[in-house]
């Protein structure tokens, strides 16, 4: 019986990942493509199942790692990756098992022991966000950050009391985020938290992609919503001394 089960179980998983894929259209944008490649600033490369974004000069001391959104490829936030390593920040996006995050929570953990020199912050989009402050909550004391894009810490991931700098990044058209459960799960958030609300951005809008189902329409443009994402996390890195 217990074979049953856990084929089922199995069975269950497989096809909600086949689902999710028809579902969500989240295939990178072809400006996510071309963001992917290096430029005269910043050397853009694979390894190790993540792209790395990095700063051909001078590098910042904080390094981000980013968790993409659910069904989200990784592609997708390579414009924003790419602004982030022009202002200096060495950029670390996570190919995810399944595009899932919940699959790969602790996919930084190599990222920081293959990389001690650096010093780090965490985050995610959506479901990515999520992750991340799980895995934050498990390692306050290696990190120097945490930001949220559409997202928010559940219970597992709290932060609360760990004076951990964060920063929570919402937009105004967002139609995927569940705002009431945003709202009730800032009581994990740190008391170190800055909250932004870009107007006029959507869900989808913090990464490079197709349009998400259940999302609104945005009324700017998504570099516009990249440019203000990328510049507020690099002044709330700058504001606390990262």
């Amino acid at each position: 019986m217990k074979k049953i089960i856990g084929f089922s179980s199995v069975v269950i998983v497989l096809i909600l990942i086949v689902w999710g894929y028809f579902y969500f259209n989240t295939a990178p944008s072809e400006v996510a493509e071309k963001a992917a490649n290096s430029s005269k600033t910043v050397d853009v490369f694979e390894e190790n199942n993540t792209l790395i974004f990095e700063p051909k000069k001078s590098q910042a001391k904080t390094s981000v790692i980013l968790y993409p959104g659910a069904f989200v490829n990784a592609l997708s936030y390579a414009p924003l990756a790419k602004e982030l390593a022009d202002a200096g920040h060495k950029t670390y996006v996570v190919e995810m098992p399944f595009d899932l995050a919940v699959f790969g929570k602790n996919k930084a953990e190599a990222i920081m022991n293959e990389n001690d020199g650096e010093q780090f912050v965490i985050g995610g989009h959506s479901l990515g966000g999520v992750m991340a402050a799980r895995y934050a909550h498990e390692n306050k004391a290696d990190l120097k950050g945490v930001f949220f894009l559409a997202s928010y810490p559940d219970k597992k991931g709290s932060l609360k009391g760990s004076h951990l700098p964060v920063l929570s990044i919402t937009a105004t058209n967002d139609g995927v985020l569940n705002w009431k459960k945003y709202n009730e799960n800032k009581k994990y958030l740190s008391n170190e938290t800055t909250f932004l609300k870009i107007k006029g951005g959507n869900h989808a809008g913090f990464g490079s992609y197709g349009k998400q189902n259940g999302d609104r329409k945005a009324s700017i443009s998504k570099k516009a919503q990249t440019d203000e994402t990328a510049t507020a996390i690099i002044n709330w890195l700058e504001n606390t001394g990262n």
